[in-house]
């Protein structure tokens, strides 16, 4: 069983404009404003139809819970210079190196997987990137267009002594919705399709093999369409992307609520979930 953990080797590095808004309603309308542009194109439409859809009381809700994020957010900021340790993870160390090995995984925003992964005791590092296409150091701006090949990606560094490979597989799938070809929840288009990314024979093994048992025990209602694919140069996104959710945590909250990303993975795996 996976364990929680507190977040490890990554600092909270907050950069956000929240800071500048004073007034519960002027907040809530630049919070919204500046929301469309974290959104990718396929899915600010869906966005402004949830907004619009939002009554006088939920918007004043709405700016409310904004207030009350932004005053919580002081408590995040005030440790920004302040490494977040984990008292679960002991790194191995060999002759003062890190033995860390690598996973790739793309399951739609990789804000969303990148705070899933960081919960998991024995990894050490996440990366958002992009794999999988045919233009070399690709942009975001390229990628979201849906015209170079990528898949939206986190490159999971970790510590084989606190967590397998074949745990990470485990995981993955449980975070993200395995039967979606068209992308993930609210995003969607090629670049957010999920994908394991293997770099040996046998990390694909563990992968197909994982795959098949969930195929074979019935526990989901549509058949898996994520492929496993050899893994190729993964680029990694730009420094905005990076930690997301540390950085913009009432945004980021924002758009997964949005997405619906959790209620949508509980309603997928619910009979596993049920079988307990």
């Amino acid at each position: 069983m996976l364990r929680r953990k507190n977040h490890t080797s990554k600092q909270l590095r907050v950069k956000s404009e929240l800071w500048d808004y004073s007034k519960v309603s002027d907040a809530s309308y630049e919070f919204l404003q500046g929301l469309m542009d974290c959104y990718p194109d396929s899915s600010r439409e869906y966005l402004m139809h949830r907004i619009m859809a939002l009554s006088r009381y939920h918007m004043v809700m709405l700016g409310l819970a904004t207030l009350a994020s932004l005053v919580s957010f002081v408590v995040v900021a005030s440790a920004q210079d302040e490494p977040v340790q984990s008292e679960d993870v002991q790194i191995e160390v060999v002759d003062g190196d890190l033995v860390l090995a690598e996973a790739i995984f793309a399951g739609g925003c990789f804000w969303c997987v990148e705070s899933d992964f960081d919960k998991v005791v024995g990894v050490v590092e996440t990366t958002s990137g992009y794999t999988g296409g045919t233009v070399d150091a690709p942009t975001y701006r390229q990628v979201s267009k849906e015209n170079t090949g990528h898949y939206e990606a986190v490159k999971i560094s970790y510590d084989p002594s606190q967590v397998s490979y074949a745990e990470l597989v485990e995981y993955f799938w449980r975070h993200v919705d395995p039967t979606d070809d068209g992308g993930q929840f609210c995003d969607r288009g090629s670049s957010y399709r999920t994908a394991i990314f293997t770099a040996s024979d046998e990390e694909r093994r563990i992968a197909e093999a994982s795959k098949s048992t969930i195929e074979q025990s019935n526990v989901l209602s549509a058949p898996i369409v994520t492929p496993i694919i050899d893994a190729t140069i993964f680029w990694g996104a730009e420094e905005y992307h990076q930690d997301y959710y540390l950085k913009n945590p009432v945004r980021y909250q924002f758009y997964r609520n949005g997405c619906r990303r959790d209620d949508v993975i509980s309603r997928v795996w619910a009979r596993e979930n049920a079988e307990g």
